[in-house]
């Protein structure tokens, strides 16, 4: 089949090289815009900009997927439209462009984690168990029939950023899988089962740690929130990144204590339970050992800044 691909970021990326090594003709790409990366705030090409022009596949850089957006694809004649974490909605006319529609590979066991952020959302939930899925897309956030899934295992201690790598890669197979099955006329998509739930975009404040909750789940929003938006503290009014972290032992220490253990910082969260800091960024610094960061505080009885509750992302 004719195939057009939509995608942005680099998870993305792995299927646009399987689609491309796939027996099917891959005849044009979609990507949203260069955009301004980094302090210098340079322009910079999209990962899956940069591997379609590693892969020689025309590409059309549209932020919306407007008339000019439909237009340029339209001219491509594609029979199918495959979309990875593009980061726009797909509407009538380009709906229904391709003969044979629009898929879609979404990182989570449909129709649990519906939207924009479904691997961190996932782990914030403390959900053990999550995957990917291909869907049909419709008109409906993520609510097509589905053509097939992967499910995973989620290793302890993973991050959204590694857990997101591990599905990028397997699902990239499964969606050349359900791609040969629609070209063969053997694809059969069921309906979602089961009650949905939301996975909006994460902002800066989803990233607060409230020391409040218990240091596991506490745990579960820093793995949710790493690398994106990013976890934090407050110390002294300013954002500390936590940037990695693991549970610590109990104590009979109150939410927001922070003391010495050996080369890293025991943080204390809820009922007594507790993180070790191993990695920390404060603002306007690099990344650094939690350890030297606590050597350079000077403050008597450092502690933690705890936040309003009416603050605290829920």
């Amino acid at each position: 089949m004719r195939i057009v691909f939509a995608g942005t970021p680099a998870p993305a990326v792995p299927s646009l090289r399987a689609v491309a090594a796939s027996a099917h003709d891959l005849v044009g790409v979609v990507t949203r815009g260069d955009a301004p990366i980094g302090r210098k705030r340079v322009l910079t090409p999209s990962p899956v900009a940069v591997a379609a022009s590693e892969l020689a596949v025309p590409v059309v850089k549209a932020d919306r997927l407007d008339e000019q957006a439909t237009a340029a694809v339209a001219d491509l004649a594609p029979e199918l439209g495959v979309i990875v974490a593009y980061g726009g909605l797909v509407r009538e006319p380009l709906l229904s462009t391709p003969q044979h529609g629009w898929i879609n590979l979404h990182f989570s066991l449909l129709p649990r984690w519906r939207g924009a952020a479904p691997v961190q959302h996932a782990l914030i939930a403390g959900d053990r168990t999550t995957g990917a899925s291909v869907f049909q897309l419709v008109a409906a956030l993520d609510a097509g029939d589905v053509f097939g899934e992967v499910s995973y295992d989620v290793p302890r201690g993973a991050t959204a950023g590694e857990v997101l790598a591990d599905l990028a890669e397997a699902g990239a197979h499964l969606l050349v899988r359900v791609i040969d099955q629609i070209a063969d006329g053997t694809a059969r998509a069921q309906p979602q089962v089961g009650t949905p739930t939301l996975a909006p975009k994460l902002s800066i404040a989803d990233g607060a740690l409230d020391l409040t909750a218990s240091a596991d789940t506490v745990l579960d929003r820093f793995r949710g929130t790493t690398p994106e938006p990013g976890a934090h503290v407050t110390f002294g009014g300013a954002r500390l990144k936590v940037l990695a972290a693991h549970r610590g032992p109990d104590t009979s220490l109150e939410p927001g204590t922070l003391t010495a253990a050996g080369r890293d910082v025991l943080l204390v969260a809820g009922e007594g339970t507790t993180l070790v800091l191993k990695t920390v960024q404060p603002a306007g610094k690099g990344a650094m050992a939690a350890g030297d960061w606590w050597r350079g505080v000077r403050v008597d009885n450092p502690r933690i800044d705890l936040p309003d509750p009416a603050e605290v992302a829920s």
